[in-house]
């Protein structure tokens, strides 16, 4: 059944020029000016009879000229809004408008867009321009619509092999995942989903800690196949979740990702930046901005609770996942309703100062996939005020003693939770004024964070959109240069937020080789260190450690005093797990346990059978699981 045919034919004849794929959404084209402007009801007759999304946009034909059409543009929408650039996608009759307040660019109920759209015939789409100027972000946009005749071929290539057999009520009849990565692991998470018509990746990661082969997924068994690959699906943006991706791409995939938009960005920017990582530490990098590139131009971003095609047997839909911006659990509808499984990747079931809780509520569920980084019964996390006071102390008593501070961060998540903190106790009066510097791609990923206030918890938002943003607070100062960085180091007494977490690489690496041997100085620890990682050795008592400066390889004595935080974690603790399939609904008839050391993995496990009477299993790397 051919269903671009069938919806045109329930259109007035000869009122659409063509009719493409935007993956699995349909768009009409029309050069009859009136019926664009009112044919919008027979429109949604169509959607409502094939329950798919349907845009109608004007056909290149009868379009205006694009300055004729910006000068509208700046006479339509009031000077408040604050425009801050106009991008035509030509190919697509679409008019992307990016301004500091997007609410005045769309006006009450949609109005002015209507109004733009109605005097212009472009449709328009509305972006919010970030706080801070974020290079990464223009970048971005500038890949997406320098190639948007390539992008609408893309798309529409996408969509012809969703709807390659579309049959509504069609059911397969078998379903089955296998682990290539993280099974008993933290790192290099990567899950293969299979049907009799489909093959699809969660996540592809690398395992940042590991120095081996254990570095990344698994991809010579005969399951996998790039060539069969329709679709990889990433949860967010950590290393060890994307990281392997843009590798893919190098290898031939030419396929759709699917994520957020702020995960497309920062996926954008880590990878970028494990690039530059490589080549300080004179070794080859997996992948270059070319293969990051392609990884963008085959991007295909979703909203939280936006639902989508993704196969023809596969339906995706996002939902807040609480553990960093844009994170996301999957949910996947199989088999039009033959499996429901729900992958969390990596949650938080617990408020933070960043995000919202993760969600717990789903339309329909069978199978559930579950991390476990703090799965043991010892990683019950304390409450997150001691924590934060704990913090606040170590690097009170630090400053005290005229002492320097390190955090290593994660750059994405765990940096801005820690700059909230920070923010507010040096407000408050409850930690000392001092200079807090912020190294690495954090400056970068704080820009993302402004573009998408939509993403972060009601609080941050707010802050935001009342101009008083926390990432841009005077407090913090970027350190943009290696002479910054050596000021920094000779400076006096200071807090350093630097990436990587785990001490494997970046920024972090270069301050702890000059902090380490000074007993004054702190190193505080507020996110997971893998095992291997210089981190996690130094968390377990490592006294010294062999590094590089300057060409050269020097012993260096870890003398500075060392703080382990675990009650700032972005995963859920033990509690926040057993709470989190305590209140899950519709409750799941089977749970698999991934994403953790084996003692924690086996641990959890364990404990949600006893509790729930549910199917329970862990399963090891390169094992498949048949869901149905």
């Amino acid at each position: 059944m051919d269903i671009l045919k069938s919806i045109t034919s329930e259109l007035p004849p000869g009122m659409v020029t063509e009719a493409n794929f935007e993956g699995a959404n349909i768009v009409l084209y029309t050069n009859n000016e009136k019926f664009l402007k009112e044919g919008e009801f027979k429109i949604k007759e169509a959607v409502n009879k094939f329950k798919k999304r349907i845009e109608l946009r004007a056909d290149q034909k009868i379009l205006p000229e694009q300055e004729k059409v910006e000068k509208s543009i700046h006479a339509i929408v009031p000077q408040d809004a604050e425009i801050t650039g106009i991008i035509f996608d030509f190919h697509r009759s679409i008019v992307i408008i990016e301004a500091k307040k997007p609410g005045l660019v769309i006006g009450k109920q949609g109005s002015i867009l209507d109004e733009i759209k109605s005097q212009n015939l472009w449709t328009p789409q509305i972006q919010r321009s970030p706080a801070i100027k974020s290079k990464i972000t223009e970048n971005i946009r500038e890949v997406l619509y320098a190639n948007n005749n390539y992008r609408r071929r893309f798309l529409n290539d996408v969509g012809k092999k969703i709807y390659r057999d579309w049959n509504p009520g069609k059911v397969e009849e078998w379903v089955r995942i296998s682990f290539l990565g993280s099974a008993r692991q933290v790192g290099r998470s990567c899950l293969l989903l299979q049907t009799p018509v489909s093959n699809v990746l969660l996540d592809c990661g690398i395992n940042v800690a590991a120095q081996n082969s254990e570095k990344f997924p698994y991809f010579d068994i005969p399951e996998f196949d790039l060539n069969k690959l329709d679709a990889i699906i990433l949860s967010h943006a950590h290393l060890d979740h994307m990281g392997v991706i843009p590798y893919l791409f190098k290898m031939g995939y030419k396929g759709p990702v699917y994520m957020t938009p702020p995960t497309r960005d920062i996926t954008a920017l880590v990878s970028l930046d494990f690039i530059g990582v490589a080549y300080k530490q004179a070794n080859q990098p997996l992948f270059s901005s070319i293969d990051i590139k392609e990884m963008v131009k085959h991007s295909i971003c979703l909203n939280y609770n936006e639902v989508t095609d993704v196969t023809p047997d596969i339906r995706l839909t996002f939902y807040n996942a609480g553990h960093a911006l844009g994170s996301a659990m999957i949910h996947l509808n199989i088999g039009n309703g033959l499996h429901n499984l729900l992958y969390c990747a990596d949650f938080k079931y617990g408020k933070s100062r960043l995000l919202d809780p993760a969600i717990k509520t789903f339309p329909r569920l069978e199978t559930v996939i579950s991390e476990s980084t703090y799965g043991a019964k010892t990683d019950v996390l304390p409450p997150r005020i001691d924590s934060e006071n704990k913090l606040i102390e170590a690097v009170n008593n630090t400053i005290e003693r005229k002492g320097k501070i390190l955090i290593p961060e994660l750059g994405l998540g765990r940096a801005q939770e820690t700059m909230l903190i920070i923010e507010d106790a040096i407000k408050s009066g409850k930690m000392k004024k001092v200079p807090v510097y912020i190294d690495g791609i954090m400056w970068d990923i704080n820009a993302i964070h402004t573009a998408y206030p939509d993403f972060l918890s009601a609080q941050v938002r707010s802050s935001i959109f009342q101009d008083d943003n926390p990432f841009t607070s005077s407090i913090f100062q970027r350190v943009g240069s290696p002479q910054e960085r050596k000021a920094v180091i000779e400076g006096g007494p200071c807090v350093v937020l630097a990436t990587s977490g785990m001490l494997v690489g970046g920024a972090s690496v270069e301050y702890l080789r000059e902090f380490a041997s000074n007993k004054k100085n702190s190193l505080i620890f507020v996110c997971y260190q893998g095992i291997g990682s210089l981190g996690r050795q130094i968390q377990e008592g490592l006294k010294e450690t062999r590094m590089m400066s300057e060409g050269k390889e020097e012993l260096v004595q870890v003398n500075m005093e060392v703080h382990t935080i675990t009650g700032l974690t972005a995963h859920s603790g033990r509690n926040e797990l057993l709470a989190f399939f305590n209140h899950i609904r519709p409750k799941p008839k089977r749970i698999i346990i991934n994403h953790g050391e084996i003692s924690k993995t086996l641990d959890l496990a364990s404990a949600l059978y006893k509790l729930n009477r549910v199917e329970t299993s862990v399963p090891r790397n390169l094992e498949s699981v048949r869901l149905k």
